[in-house]
This record gives C-alpha cells, structure tokens and sequence, in this order.
C-alpha cells in the first residue's frame, strides 16, 4: 500500500494534539551562526514534556484509535523517548499501556518513562537494541490482542511527529534555505520532509545519522530496505538496524540528501552546545548540529534550521561523551608502553617525551606483581591535535617501546 501523508491530515493531527504538546521555540543560535557565517536556527523539542518531539506521533496515533482499541490497551516498543511519549498519552488518557525497552537503555530514560506513565504502564527490560524489544513487543501485542504504537512506521505516528514542519514554517518570516532532521526510523523525517515539500520545496532538507546506524542511507543507496548486521547503540534516539517501509518510501521521495556523522563529533557537539549555549542535549538531539561542519560552505549567508530531537541525558554518560570526543578530534591517545628495565625510566618518559603542554591522564600497570618488569597502559591527553607526530617521535628516539591502542578496537576496548 502506498502512502503519502496529506496536509489536511497533518493539520487534523495539530488540532488533536493542541494543549497536550507544547509549540517549542524556533530559536537563532548565536554561538553557531556566528561559526559558520550563516543564520542558524534551533527547533527546541527538547523542550517538550517528555523532553523530545515523540509525544506527538504518540498522542497523535492513541487519539486515533476506537473506544474498543483504547479499552484494550496498548504496546509500544522503544529506546525511551517515544516510550514517554505513549507512557504520557497512556496516564492523560487512562489508557493500560505496556512498553518493551532494550536492556542498554539510559537510566534516566527509564525511571522518565516510570514517571510520565504512574500506574497506568509496564515496562518490560528485553534484548540489546530497540528491534530486539520491537520483537517481543509484538509477540506480546499479538497473545494480548492490544494495538502496538510503532514509534515511526505508522501513518499516524508520522503525521504527528510531521507537526514539527508546521510549526516551523509559522514561525519564520524568511524562507529557510536548508533544514536538518534527525534519521532513527524515520518517521520525523519523512513527516517534516513531506511538510517542507508541499509547502517550501525550496529547502534542501537534509536527514542525518550516526555512522554506527545508517539503516536509512544504506537502504536508500541500495534501493530497497535493508537490515544491519550490527549497530553501534550510543546515539540510542535514532540507534535502528532497519528502517520502516513507510518511512523509507517517503524519505526516499522528500530528503534531498543523508549526511552520516560520527558518534565522537556527535559528542563533541553535545559538549559544544552545553558549554556555549547552556543546552543539554542528548546524542540523537545533537546529531541535526553536528551535520553543520559538513555543509560548513554550502549553509554560509543561509537560512538554517536544526532539529533538536531531544534532551533525554542520563548525566552519568557525561565521562564517555566527553572520551568519545577528544578521541573523534585527536586530543586522546592511549599506548601500552615497556618500559626499559633499568632506574629512571619512568621519570624520563615524564621529563623528556610527554611535551610541556601534554597530561597523563590515564596510567595503569597490567601486571599487578613485579611492576617494574611489567607493562603500562597509559593515555595520554593533548591541547593540539598536531603534537601527536612529535610525542610519538620522542617515544621512538628515547627508545621506548609501546603499541597505539587507538587503532586497536579489540586491545582498547579490552583494556580501557
């Protein structure tokens, strides 16, 4: 079946939604626009009650749905942001709802989800990625006979989240060049997509993803849908190994174009936004901003808009989006180092390799008896990325034998 959402359906979603989901801030970025000699705009669905965009595919679709369904119950399957945002329709609504979330899911996500649904949610822990949860989800759906709430391959989930593009292009007096949308399944994108394409054909909309889960671009390059094998679930908002049918026939139609971008410069945009402009973000929020740095010529003196998908940071991961970061921009390095075996060495490598402006931040012998015959961990951080050839210059001259680790995934990961 094909389907392409109609404005007159997206405008019926924006009634039924009005006065449960906020209409956010299109805010000018100071800090960003100056960066990049453009005027940069952020749509701020952090700013939502659930802290993300999600909660209008949700209300949306539950608001749609007979008596007789509602009376059932529902089920949804989520990383956690459209899992609050059913948990929120499920308490507003008096409606039994029960939610499958992957195991790696944040913390904070869940205890959110706990606390937007009360008593009116489940939540079922299952697997290590959403398709996992999605799985089991819709054997539970299926025994229990309830309505499973697809957080983006549903024809109302998508005319929700397409509110988004509306609210937008109210908000603007001069017409957007270029608008950049977060990819996860791709219901955002292809609902605010179809939006601009009937209304202002003239941005180049541009869909976003992390590296470690480009489902979307993999499929479009491939010219059909496509699951991966693996994916890296850091950026969990939009961490999806296969993109929906729907989703991916509209996007197809509606993206001009799909930029994949890092999780390291994803972390370092996260910690950019909190540092200069006092937004916390989570890594699927940061990801439309990220994308900048790779249009840095093409968006100079336009109009630019940034989704921001969402804000739902567990705090606790602040050490390894920091890590993520300075090893994505070349600030980290980690070796393991022999030392040799004769006095003084140690306070050689202090005194004569590390530079004046490099910091030991990590050191760790491997061996936990007789240290000094044994080999050291040790990472090492930089203020420039460029005093990495001569640190491993004074290494070699001094005779110092080590191993890089940051071209080892499989030692690095062991081992840090």
């Amino acid at each position: 079946m094909k389907y392409t959402p109609e404005l007159h359906n997206i405008q019926r979603a924006r009634q039924r939604i009005t006065g449960v989901v906020y209409h956010t801030p299109l805010a000018r970025n100071i800090a960003l626009s100056e960066k990049f000699g453009a005027n940069i705009m952020l749509k701020r669905e952090d700013l939502q009650e659930v802290r993300s965009y999600k909660i209008r595919g949700a209300y949306n679709k539950i608001m749609s749905l007979t008596e007789e369904q509602r009376s059932k119950g529902v089920v949804c399957a989520s990383a956690g942001n459209h899992a609050q945002g059913v948990a929120y329709a499920c308490k507003a609504l008096n409606i039994k709802g029960v939610i499958f979330m992957p195991n790696p899911t944040p913390l904070q996500k869940r205890g959110q989800v706990k606390m937007f649904g009360k008593d009116a949610v489940e939540v079922i822990l299952t697997g290590d990625t959403f398709d996992d949860a999605f799985k089991d989800a819709m054997i539970y759906c299926k025994e229990n006979d309830m309505t499973f709430i697809h957080p983006f391959n549903d024809e109302k989930v998508i005319e929700g989240q397409a509110t988004v593009g509306l609210d937008i292009l109210n908000d603007v007096d001069s017409p957007i060049d270029y608008l950049f949308v977060p990819i996860g399944g791709g219901g955002l994108a292809s609902g605010v997509g179809s939006v601009f394409k009937m209304i202002s054909p003239e941005t180049k909309v541009i869909g976003v993803e992390p590296v470690g889960a480009a489902s979307m671009k993999n499929s479009i390059d491939a010219g059909e849908v496509l699951e991966l094998s693996e994916i890296d679930t850091f950026a969990d908002g939009v961490a999806v190994r296969k993109p929906g049918d729907l989703t991916y026939k509209i996007c197809k139609e509606v993206l001009d174009e799909i930029v994949v971008v890092p999780e390291g410069h994803i972390c370092g945009t996260i910690l950019n936004l909190y540092n200069q402009s006092a937004i916390v973000v989570e890594p699927a929020g940061a990801i439309s901003v990220a994308a900048l740095d790779f249009y840095k010529d093409q968006i100079k003196g336009k109009n630019v808009v940034c989704v921001i998908s969402g804000s739902n940071n567990d705090i606790t991961r602040m050490e390894e989006i920091k890590e993520r970061a300075l090893l994505y921009e070349g600030l980290k390095h980690y070796f393991i180092v022999r030392f040799p075996q004769r006095a003084g060495a140690l306070r050689e490598f202090l005194e004569h390799v590390l530079g004046p402006n490099d910091d030991i931040s990590h050191f760790e012998y491997k061996r936990k008896t007789a240290r000094e015959k044994g080999p050291a961990v040790i990472g090492i951080e930089l203020c420039d990325p460029a005093d990495f050839n001569p640190l491993i210059e004074r290494m070699t001259t001094r005779g110092i034998t080590f191993e890089y680790l940051n071209d080892r995934p499989d030692l690095f990961q062991f081992l840090i």
